[in-house]
């Protein structure tokens, strides 16, 4: 791998000056008015913290004041459930929407190669950065592979700005020799702790974006507080403690993280952005035990049994917390089950896009303002292929084990179990219920299928070149996934003054699985000084809603390097 000194790169800005737009019925687009500004949102994502190693959910030997007051301040979820019970496929659910019997991603790497994302995966940002939200993933990405150009990067995922681990082995490094910024690698030599560095960069973009007429999305997802137990210096408070290194390192790595939160509330509010501005915090899966941290002696797990990489709630139940001083209700939700799928529908709705259609999630919107609306899941579904599934029905919860499991049995074994009155999930009750068990049983095999999704999205496609006299296609296509129609249809192209343009008809309504497509003919004249890029438009409404999305296009391009 080359590596190469860091450098200072500006987020793409709008198009360059000068550019007229021009619509598909061939009249110059009206000057739209601005309308109000959409919330920022801030989603941190903790790496194996348990539901039970926060103040705000029982801890009493790791202090954790910042995120207590969020806490406080905000809404606490007690029923919040991860995507998985450990990394990777945890976090595609979060991206994606999607749970793993339908997500691209549902199992860790476990020594093979590093799992992808493909083009098909619209994350929350890509779908933001299409309504004009300026994206940043800063941290553990945690999809492969470690190379520049492929659909899997951040970059080509909808994150406008990356800085962090690629590759999930990558991202057991504390002190790593490297870190990717965008699609080149930064020279570390091992020398700065990689936590601290993800702090100082996400506050660099809130700053910059602050500053910015365009709302904006930043995904932190930091390695804290997952193995090695690993922090600078000491142990801090917890140096002189009767535990073991490991476990003073870990409790350490906690009250760091809560730090670090608290830094970026008060970047937000320095840049007098945190009233517009939405922050959810949660962890990926429940705690960890590796490399001598003992989570028992935190009770991380609180009430729940078991950890990271077990279906059973202590490790698939996790913290959640929504805060914003303006924006969302305070107070505790204490008995509705939300998942990581629910993420990517209900920034969509904050953010007045169509919610794509096909999605295990739901919007929680009228769950984070207090205004309803929250019809609830039917069931929650998670699975391990080859190994275990879990059902989540009601106060009904139903885990399944895979026939080479240990102490499974040559046809597996299926437990039941009522977290109503059994929240520690100690009492089996498959025996006693043997036809809802049956019925759990069923629903597992059913949520087992292909990605569902439809395509959804924008992209302008095609070479541009600006050479004097030559006439290219550019060619816009516009895929509606949503439950609902798109109305009054308008796609522009904004190309530079004396920029000769010509294009096919378009669709005025696009009904929900259909598809638009646009062709453009442009011919920059003899003599111009290129723009940096085009960029397209399409404005509809859409239930009810005015929306509008953007495509870019680099001058100069071959058609594969579109839109990164």
């Amino acid at each position: 791998m080359n590596h190469h000194s860091p450098t200072r790169r500006a987020f793409l800005a709008g198009a360059a000056g000068g550019l007229v737009a021009t619509s598909v019925m061939g009249a110059p687009a009206a000057a739209a008015a601005a309308p109000a500004r959409r919330p920022n949102f801030v989603i941190i994502l903790a790496d194996d913290l348990g539901w039970g190693e926060l103040g705000c959910y029982g801890q009493k030997m790791i202090e954790t004041p910042h995120l207590d007051r969020l806490a406080a301040e905000g809404i606490r979820f007690t029923s919040a459930y991860s995507g998985a019970p450990l990394c990777a496929p945890s976090r595609a659910s979060l991206l994606t929407g999607l749970h793993t019997g339908h997500s691209t991603i549902r199992e860790n790497p476990e020594g093979g190669p590093q799992l992808s994302m493909t083009s098909a995966d619209l994350t929350f940002a890509g779908l933001l950065k299409l309504t004009g939200y300026r994206t940043a993933c800063i941290g553990k990405w945690g999809f492969g592979p470690e190379q520049p150009r492929q659909p899997s990067h951040p970059n080509a995922r909808g994150f406008g700005e990356f800085f962090g681990f690629i590759g999930h082995r990558h991202a057991h490094q504390y002190w790593p020799d490297y870190l990717w910024h965008n699609r080149e690698t930064v020279d570390l030599g091992g020398d700065s702790y990689a936590p601290d560095l993800f702090l100082d960069r996400a506050k660099r973009f809130i700053q910059d974006a602050a500053d910015s007429d365009d709302p904006f999305l930043l995904y932190l997802p930091t390695t804290l507080p997952h193995a090695p137990s690993e922090v600078p210096g000491t142990a801090g408070r917890y140096e002189d403690k009767p535990w073991t290194r490991a476990n003073r390192r870990h409790a350490a790595q906690v009250t760091r993280l809560d730090a670090h939160v608290g830094e970026v509330i008060r970047t937000l509010r320095e840049s007098g952005v945190a009233d517009s501005t939405i922050v959810l915090f949660t962890s990926d899966n429940g705690p960890h035990r590796e490399k001598g941290v003992t989570p028992w002696l935190f009770d991380s797990n609180g009430p729940y049994r078991a950890d990271k990489r077990d279906l059973y709630e202590g490790g698939i139940r996790v913290p959640l917390i929504a805060w914003s001083p303006s924006l969302l209700r305070a107070g505790a939700v204490e008995n509705e089950p939300v998942a990581f799928w629910d993420v990517l529908p209900t920034l969509a709705d904050f953010a007045g896009a169509p919610i794509p259609d096909h999605l295990d999630g739901l919007s929680m919107r009228g769950l984070l303002t207090g205004a309803g609306g929250f019809a609830g899941h039917p069931h929650l579904f998670w699975n391990r292929p080859r190994k275990a599934q879990a059902v989540r029905r009601g106060h009904w919860k139903a885990v399944r084990f895979a026939p080479h499991i240990a102490g499974a049995g040559p046809d597996g074994r299926l437990e039941l179990y009522n977290l109503k009155t059994d929240r520690g999930e100690k009492h089996d009750l498959a025996a006693e219920r043997p036809e809802l068990a049956a019925e759990l049983d069923a629903l597992m095999d059913a949520s087992v299928a292909p990605d569902p999704r439809l395509p959804y999205g924008m992209r302008l496609a095609g070479k541009v070149q600006a050479h004097g006299g030559r006439t290219q296609e550019l060619v816009v296509t516009l895929h509606n996934g949503s439950k609902v129609s798109w109305d009054d249809l308008r796609i522009d192209l904004s190309v530079p003054k004396g920029w000769r343009v010509s294009r096919s008809t378009a669709r005025r309504v696009l009904k929900p699985g259909a598809s638009a497509k646009v062709v453009f003919r442009v011919t920059p004249p003899a003599q111009a000084a290129p723009p940096r890029r085009i960029t397209s438009t399409a404005r509809f409404s859409a239930g009810g809603r005015s929306v509008r999305f953007l495509a870019h296009r680099k001058i100069a391009v071959a058609a594969a390097d579109a839109d990164r």
